[in-house]
């Protein structure tokens, strides 16, 4: 349907049904739009899946299905693109190219009881995505990362978070989980005049946040060995 709608916009585009969960799946993603295009600029890795449930009782193909899904997804396609990219590179056609990863809050800044697996996953594609804009620089790829909040079937069937997506907006009101809010920092991101580069944006309705990962909160030293009751004591004085 997606690329029905573009094609009658005038623009060109094909689909895809690899698994990007697989190696080979990724690579056949990467090699088709290359061979349909004739060169790959720009790499949005967006897939994803739920499977929630509470640490006691998760199972492991909850576990790992959404691991393999979003962390090794985002990762394959990735390997594949940068590959590709390093080969124009050291080939003499230096790429201007760009990754736009997504994370999620629910791994960063808001930890959601019953979703373990998306947040763990969530919260290394957010790492990923900082080592990527590390080693690929060299190579003429920006890497970042959105953190976003919207309306889709994924927020939807999420426990407690479907009839706040689903609320009624006020008309002249812009709506806050609508997706077209997002679309625009993607765009953004993919250009060749943007700067950034291992970056984390939450983005949501009408705001956009740039996001830092763990920072020191407090600190506590020692000249001598540490000791049970030192720790203890010094760990209680922050309480």
């Amino acid at each position: 349907m997606v690329v029905a709608e573009v094609v009658a916009a005038g623009g060109k585009a094909v689909a895809n049904t690899d698994n990007v969960a697989t190696w080979a799946g990724a690579k056949a993603l990467i090699d088709q739009a290359v061979a349909e295009f004739g060169r790959l600029d720009v790499l949005v890795n967006n897939a994803g899946i739920l499977r929630d449930g509470f640490i006691p009782t998760m199972e492991e193909s909850q576990w790992d299905s959404v691991i393999n899904v979003h962390l090794k997804g985002h990762f394959s396609t990735l390997r594949h693109a940068a590959a590709y990219w390093k080969a124009e590179s050291k080939a003499g056609n230096q790429p201007v190219a760009a990754v736009i990863n997504t994370a999620s809050g629910s791994g960063i800044t808001l930890p959601n009881a019953g979703q373990s697996n998306y947040g763990a996953a969530k919260a290394a594609i957010a790492a990923l995505t900082l080592v990527a804009a590390e080693e690929l620089e060299r190579y003429g790829v920006r890497v970042n990362a959105i953190a976003p909040v919207a309306r889709t079937r994924l927020t939807e069937a999420t426990p407690g978070f479907g009839d706040v997506m689903r609320s009624t907006i006020e008309e002249g009101v812009i709506d806050p989980f609508h997706p077209a809010n997002i679309s625009p920092l993607v765009a953004y991101l993919a250009t060749e005049k943007c700067p950034a580069t291992g970056q984390v944006f939450a983005v949501q309705g009408g705001s956009i946040q740039s996001l830092q990962g763990w920072t020191v909160t407090h600190t506590t030293e020692t000249d001598d060995p540490w000791t049970i009751e030192d720790v203890q004591s010094r760990l209680e004085e922050w309480a």
